[in-house]
């Protein structure tokens, strides 16, 4: 079982982006303490209720983000 989870993250037109590369998720913000709070809460609300080995993830996975 994989214990990362990996997030890319870009400049976009006008805001920052953080795009999984490992899960289904992509989220945005103004600056990176708008994009680090809207990424926690979008991979909270995506595994809610998940079962993490459905993802091949551990149960208490690591986040890495890559500018």
């Amino acid at each position: 079982m994989r214990k990362v989870i990996n997030i890319s993250i870009y400049k976009g037109e006008n805001f920052l982006v953080a795009e999984g590369m490992n899960i289904p998720i992509v989220t945005q913000g103004k600056n990176y303490d708008d994009l680090m709070a809207n990424l926690k809460e979008a991979i909270d609300l995506f595994f809610e209720d998940e079962d993490l080995s459905k993802y091949d993830l551990d149960s208490n996975p690591v986040i890495i983000a890559n500018l």
